[in-house]
């Protein structure tokens, strides 16, 4: 049992070798052939066939099991089911391929032999493409044996066979009803021949009749028809004179109308013109406002950036002044209003940052509006297309008034609604341009003003960058002379650092919660911890550099504290001078009361005490001046 799946005529290039190309068409035949006995299976038959060259055959049978190596040899991807139709479907392409010049889709029979006869062909489906010819099928074909073309042309016997006898069949049914047909209308042919006569005669007779009836009617008639015809062509001289009369009149006014149409359309044609040189402006006007638009963006962009900087180096300088903080207590008035400072600088930055925002979006409105204008300006030049075609129009309905007298009138009609209509427009048109105009200054003046803005942030920034620089160089001042007093100091033997009375005790009188709170939260500086023996659970172990904390009244010498290498010793009496010399380039203006100061409180406080803070001792007026281990009276008092 057979199954035709595909049984069409299609043109092939044939090549063999040692031979030129050819093309030729030949008919492809799919059939798909189910056997039942003993096994089911399922076949798969090519067929090719050439109907001018009968021994021109070539077979090929897919099994199922073929069909296995088929597909892993060429990398198919559908099953033996889908196989037919997908085979089906590239043969398609290929005729809707065919007629064109370059087609996509190729078929190819190519032989190793020279001949195709008694010789092995592979079919092959090609595409082409810009890069390669790509080959998605490749079927070898079996040249039929004698016995094959022998079955072939049996089968082509029996069909030809098979069609002529339908098709005798055919004529005879057809000479049949012919024959009847021809019969039916001899019939019918004589039988109106018949009334045909009887039509004749009687016609005849009633034309005799009424030609000796209506001969006297006529002269009758025409002799009356002489007379209306008098009086018609007096009438028509009457009317021709009148129509002339008022076709001259209409000519006058037809040509006064002309006149006045093509001064309008002049005025019409110098609006239009400069119509077009305004917009040609504004577009030049927006070239230059996008530009602005762009280098207001990058400037923004390159602020951004100078402000990240900012920040990082704000950070920094916080660490900075947290450690000099533990380091030099003297100081830490100083380097808060100096942290209050960064913060105001951070303040104008974010007020910068938002002012850039706003910026930003005042520039994205600014495009937005500029979109707008655009669409508005296209909408004006396609008026302005629209008016010229109509005045076209007009120009040629002006010159067909002269052959059209009638027409004209309602044509002149429509042509003033026409005018007036385009006048308005013009008029629109205008009122619309003036307001683009107005709408630009306007945006002139915002990009002035934002351009002011921005000097105005990039000076505010240069000041902080300046402030910033200042802090960096009196913290770099305040290290190296800290380093400088710590070599220049000369080492002192090692003692126990003793709770001092409350007469000699300066820093401890302030000792408070929050100063132990501000002790334990920040983490002392690499280099230079403290200890503390005022209590031997709560010891700390120092390091090979020191802390001196000496405050020394002007009337009385006050106690100091020196720790050292090992364990802090306490002891009485005034300062040298080589311990308390004044450090060279410190200016006093770091060392002077402020309202706004907080007083230093005590370092060390003893955490198993549960006795109140002890208040502050007084003593003697400050002295002028003090080094790095004296410090002024307003943060220690006496």
């Amino acid at each position: 049992m057979s199954e035709k799946l595909f049984n069409k005529v299609l043109e092939v290039h044939i090549k063999c070798k040692d031979c030129e190309d050819r093309r030729s068409t030949i008919r492809i035949i799919v059939e798909l052939q189910l056997t039942t006995n003993p096994v089911h299976k399922r076949d798969l038959v090519v067929r090719l066939t050439d109907d001018a060259d009968p021994y021109f055959l070539y077979n090929l049978t897919i099994s199922e099991e073929d069909f296995q190596s088929l597909k892993v040899q060429q990398g198919l991807l559908v099953d033996f089911s889908a196989f037919p139709q997908k085979f089906i479907d590239l043969l398609n392409l290929c005729i809707s391929e065919q007629d064109k010049d370059s087609p996509r889709f190729l078929l190819q029979l190519s032989s190793s032999s020279q001949l195709l006869e008694h010789s092995h062909a592979s079919l092959n489906i090609v595409e082409t493409n810009a890069f390669k010819h790509l080959t998605h099928l490749s079927l070898k074909l079996l040249h039929g044996t004698d016995i094959d073309i022998k079955k072939y042309l049996a089968s082509c016997l029996s069909q030809l066979k098979e069609e002529k006898q339908q098709l005798e069949q055919k004529l005879k049914r057809t000479e049949e009803d012919l024959t009847r047909q021809l019969s039916y209308t001899q019939q019918t042919l004589s039988e109106k021949s018949r009334e045909l006569d009887k039509l004749r005669a009687e016609w005849t007779s009633n034309t005799t009749t009424l030609s000796s009836r209506y001969t006297q009617d006529l002269t009758a008639e025409r002799e009356k028809a002489l007379e209306t015809q008098t009086k018609l062509q007096q009438q028509s001289e009457h009317l021709r004179r009148e129509l002339e009369a008022t076709h001259l009149q209409s000519a006058q006014h037809l040509q006064s109308r002309l006149n006045e149409l093509e001064v309008s359309t002049r005025d019409l044609t110098e609006k239009k013109y400069k119509a077009d040189s305004t917009i040609r402006d504004m577009k030049a006007k927006l070239a230059g406002l996008e530009e602005e638009c762009q280098r207001a963006k990058q400037q923004a962009m390159s602020l951004r950036r100078e402000n990240g900087s900012l920040d990082q180096e704000c950070h920094e300088k916080e660490r900075q002044v947290n450690q000099l903080q533990m380091r030099v207590a003297v100081l830490e008035q100083e380097i808060k209003d100096k942290e209050q400072l960064v913060l105001r600088t951070k303040e104008v930055l974010e007020a910068t940052q938002q002012q850039k925002t706003s910026v930003e979006g005042n520039v994205e409105n600014k495009q937005l509006h500029i979109g707008k204008l655009e669409a508005t300006v296209k909408s004006l030049s396609e008026e302005l297309i629209k008016a010229n075609g109509i005045i076209k129009k007009l120009q040629a309905e002006a010159r067909a008034l002269v052959g059209k007298i009638k027409v004209k009138n309602t044509v002149t009609v429509s042509q003033e609604k026409v005018l007036q209509e385009t006048k308005e427009r013009l008029h629109r048109e205008q009122k619309e341009l003036e307001e683009t105009r107005q709408q630009l200054r306007h945006r002139d003046e915002e990009v002035s003003k934002l351009k002011e803005q921005l000097e105005a942030t990039a000076q505010k920034l240069d000041e902080s960058r300046e402030v910033l620089k200042t802090n960096e160089n009196v913290i770099n001042w305040l290290n190296k002379q800290l380093n400088e007093n710590q070599l220049a100091r000369k080492p002192e033997p090692s003692g126990a650092f003793q709770t001092p009375a409350p007469q000699s005790l300066a820093v401890g009188g302030r000792m408070t919660a929050s100063s132990h709170m501000m002790l334990d939260s920040r983490a002392f500086a690499p280099g230079y911890p403290i200890t503390s023996t005022l209590n031997s659970k709560h010891a700390f172990p120092l390091s090979s550099s020191q802390v001196q904390f000496k405050p020394i009244g002007s009337k009385a010498g006050l106690s100091s504290v020196d720790v050292r290498h090992g364990s802090p010793t306490a002891h009485q009496g005034p300062a040298s001078n080589k311990e308390n010399r004044e450090p060279p380039g410190l200016d006093s203006k770091y060392f002077e009361r402020r309202d706004d100061s907080i007083p230093l409180h005590g370092l060390l406080p003893n955490t198993n005490s549960r006795e109140a803070p002890r208040p502050p001792l007084t003593s003697g007026p400050p002295a002028p001046k003090s080094g790095l281990h004296s410090a002024p009276s307003a943060y220690f008092p006496s």
